[in-house]
């Protein structure tokens, strides 16, 4: 088992399969060009399922798959297949746009749930936000794993003055769908605009709908990140993630892999350990994953602590959402 210094247990993994996206969500991708890492550092498909398996002898217990866009990945439907046969809850996070493709190997595989990322539901915010027209396909795919019978979970970042107009929209989505409605604070990365007074807060929310809704408390489990409710009498539920305004560190159980090989211990954390190198050189990474693990802080990566509205995002040291995996 994988214990920080803290005491905290780490049985679960996000494991990134590439930096590149088919949108250009800002608060995950800078404005200016990057550029995407060449395949020759990338992890390849036998590296990830090694690493993988690395991982879940030393107590990971649920995996999930992010990017950039994994279903980019040519060998997605590979992978998923071989990290579907570990001992594993297996999920993935996608903006949607070509889950049709994987649909069925999903449903095969066995598939719980899934994470998709939609921001608007208006089809003109959607391109400005993502650069894409893509709204119609994403949302056909979104109805499409609804009918397939997956837990579908929908992720949106909440900014001030882009979208915090819609929250309504999208828990009027719970009456009759079965969807789970995730808001997410906006987060400081590396070159994304961040700033304190584009954070709309949990509390904030929150405020409004008691007032104008009979809202009821769900139970939250072990390590959830999300602070659920439900409208009474809606097929779906809501909730927040409130990465900013209550912090749950203290809970933590989270490990992520870059899609170049490296572990991170936090998302807000600079320090990382290549994993992938010593891979290719035979030589055993076990203990390099347990010291990424012991040298986790307590808070936040160890680059700020106090509020968010004290929060001064040009000291943080990070890479991008992009090239971290979101």
């Amino acid at each position: 088992m994988l214990f920080d210094n803290f005491g905290r247990i780490h049985d679960y993994l996000r494991i990134s399969l590439t930096d590149n996206c088919n949108f250009r969500c800002t608060y995950c991708m800078p404005e200016e060009k990057i550029q995407c890492l060449p395949s020759s550092r990338l992890m390849q498909k036998d590296e990830i399922l090694s690493l993988a398996k690395t991982f879940v002898d030393l107590g990971i217990k649920k995996i999930r798959l992010t990017g950039g866009e994994p279903l980019l990945r040519k060998d997605f439907g590979e992978i998923y297949a071989e990290l579907a046969d570990l001992p594993v809850t297996l999920t993935f996070t996608t903006n949607g746009f070509l889950l049709d493709k994987y649909a069925g190997l999903c449903k095969t595989k066995g598939l719980k749930g899934v994470n998709i990322s939609i921001d608007t539901l208006d089809r003109e915010k959607f391109f400005s936000i993502t650069k894409r027209d893509h709204f119609p396909t994403v949302w056909k795919n979104i109805e499409l794993m609804i009918q397939m019978g997956f837990d579908v979970k929908l992720n949106i970042v909440l900014m001030k003055h882009v979208n915090d107009d819609e929250t309504e929209d999208f828990i009027a989505l719970t009456k009759n769908l079965p969807v789970h409605v995730r808001f997410i604070e906006f987060m400081p990365f590396d070159k994304n605009g961040w700033d304190k007074t584009k954070v709309i807060s949990f509390e904030e929310i929150m405020s409004d709908l008691y007032q104008k809704y009979d809202v009821v408390k769900l139970l939250d489990e072990k390590h959830d990140t999300a602070k659920k409710f439900q409208i009474y009498g809606h097929k779906g539920t809501f909730a927040f993630i409130t990465t900013m305004s209550q912090p749950f560190c203290g809970d933590c159980n989270r490990l992520g892999l870059t899609a170049d090989g490296k572990i991170k211990n936090c998302l807000f954390g600079k320090e990382e350990i290549d994993l992938l190198s010593p891979l290719r050189n035979g030589e055993d990474i076990e203990n390099l994953i347990r010291m990424s693990v012991t040298r986790k802080h307590a808070v936040m990566g160890g680059q700020f602590v106090a509020s968010y509205l004290e929060t001064d995002a040009q000291s943080i040291q990070n890479r991008s959402m992009i090239k971290i995996g979101g």
